[in-house]
């Protein structure tokens, strides 16, 4: 394969390099896009140093690419969408610029992988971080019963707005102790010894965008009429996202039988032994691969409710790892030239 990063420099673009090597990604040629301020800079790559082109109009850069992971922002991605398509090249995107597209399929590859075989544009959509988190477990509940309703709240690490805010939560904290004025300006507020029930923009309806993210993609992903109501929580963790989130089935779904499917379906590891404080915590699930969970027991106001516990990091499953396995399923069906 000939594969290009489109915004290497950024926290998701570095963390495709190390998957991608991770997982042994069948490459033949390497390509390193970014903006004018990353072009030039260096990445070591399975023994080799690969330099950073600044990403341009009308070139023929993408011309032998076959797979490009595209993690630089909407704007970009809109922008030069055909650039990077036009040779035949598959974008497998990390941004939310085509998510809700009708003509783009929003895959997560443990409950949708076909409708990345439907992509009339050449370009699939890797879901928001949450909802990838949330839909891989609410998968395995959908084959017991049909999930009515879901309400969740997120607890969202500082990772989820890139390095640059990770750096800054690393900076508050030494600020905070040694006395000092915080600097603020990844989020709206301080961070550091704090939670700010706010991720992304305030929309009419008072929602934030990434809550009705949330509500949209997993219908989508789901081919669902599931409803979704979502308060996301940025938390003052590095990585991992966490989720506490209440279900409502068509029938009532045990915790015993919940508990079962979650240990055989894809992508989910299950740690849920209360009595010995065992649950997932985004200390011990960064870096991980899988979406933990937890907690699960019956939900005490509603006869058909579950509720459980989710803890999945953020930057590999929330994003990179999730936009390689989709890449992985091409490859293995003989869909990507």
């Amino acid at each position: 394969m000939n594969v290009a990063i489109v915004g290497a420099s950024g926290a998701v673009g570095q963390e495709f390099l190390r998957i991608l090597a991770e997982r042994k990604f069948p490459i033949d040629t390497l390509k390193l896009f970014g903006s004018s301020r990353s072009a030039g800079k260096t990445y070591s790559f399975n023994g080799r140093d690969i330099t950073v082109t600044e990403l341009r109009h009308g070139t023929d850069d993408f011309k032998d690419i076959d797979v490009a992971f595209t993690s630089a922002g909407a704007g970009t991605s809109k922008e030069f969408e055909k650039d990077i398509t036009r040779f035949g090249a598959v974008m497998i995107d990390n941004s939310s610029a085509f998510r809700m597209d009708s003509d783009v399929p929003l895959v997560v590859p443990e409950c949708n992988a076909a409708d990345a075989l439907q992509r009339p544009r050449g370009v699939i959509a890797n879901p928001n971080c949450t909802t990838i988190i949330l839909v891989v477990a609410l998968k395995a509940i959908e084959a017991i019963s049909h999930i009515k309703r879901i309400h969740v709240s997120t607890y969202q690490a500082a990772s989820g707005a890139g390095a640059a805010a990770m750096q800054e939560l690393y900076e508050q904290y030494r600020q905070a102790l040694a006395g000092e004025n915080i600097t603020v300006t990844k989020f709206p507020h301080q961070l550091a010894f704090n939670m700010i029930p706010q991720v992304d923009v305030f929309l009419d309806n008072d929602y934030t965008k990434e809550e009705m993210k949330m509500y949209h993609e997993t219908q989508k992903i789901m081919h669902s009429d599931v409803l979704t109501s979502a308060t996301c929580v940025r938390v003052p963790s590095l990585r991992s996202h966490s989720e506490s989130v209440w279900i409502e089935t068509e029938a009532p779904v045990s915790p015993e039988a919940a508990r079962e499917a979650f240990q055989h379906a894809e992508g989910l590891t299950v740690l849920d032994e209360p009595s010995r404080q065992q649950y997932p915590m985004p200390l011990f699930t960064a870096d991980k691969d899988d979406v933990y969970v937890g907690r699960i027991r019956k939900d005490l106001a509603h006869p058909n409710g579950l509720t459980f516990w989710l803890t999945g990091d953020q930057i590999r499953k929330g994003a990179a790892l999730n936009a390689v396995q989709i890449a992985e399923y091409l490859i293995k069906v003989g869909n990507l030239k």
